[in-house]
């Protein structure tokens, strides 16, 4: 069965949702432009990330590849695409309880998430989502991306 692409709810609804896969965000495309402002806007910029030419000549992934942290930022503008809380006033990250990096993504790839939400807890004036992600790459064996967050939800 496939999940919904996207879940819509309210905070009093969230609780019932638990266990429950929220969906999947479209294709995202990470291009050398994007990982090139990711480096300078981290100051990482290591070789295998923007040398394009050293990284087809040298680099065992056969070209440039996205950074680990910069995978790791784009879960925002997909997650967006899977959870719209109706009357919520404002979400905040949280944090991480775990993140791994399985698989590199190459220049050029796609990519995209797909959000469970593990558990639901109240906090002081909303709610704790920890979401279970996997990021995928288009054609890819494994994921490029295993990341367990925490968004703070907030009710207006």
């Amino acid at each position: 069965m496939t999940a919904p692409k996207r879940t819509t709810a309210t905070i009093a609804e969230l609780p019932g949702l638990k266990g429950t896969e929220l969906g999947t965000s479209d294709w995202f495309e990470v291009t050398q432009d994007r990982v090139n402002t990711f480096a300078d806007a981290t100051d990482d910029h290591q070789w295998i990330h923007v040398d394009v030419d050293r990284a087809k000549a040298e680099s065992p992934f056969g070209g440039p590849i996205g950074h680990g942290y910069l995978t790791l930022s784009l879960v925002v503008p997909m997650y967006s695409q899977v959870l719209s809380v109706s009357d919520a006033k404002m979400g905040v990250n949280y944090g991480l309880n775990k993140v791994r990096f399985p698989s590199p993504v190459p220049v050029g790839s796609k990519i995209r998430l797909t959000a469970t939400l593990k558990d639901v807890e109240e906090v002081a004036g909303g709610l704790q989502l920890t979401i279970a992600t996997v990021i995928e790459r288009e054609g890819g064996e494994k994921p490029v991306c295993i990341a367990e967050l925490l968004f703070r939800t907030y009710g207006g």
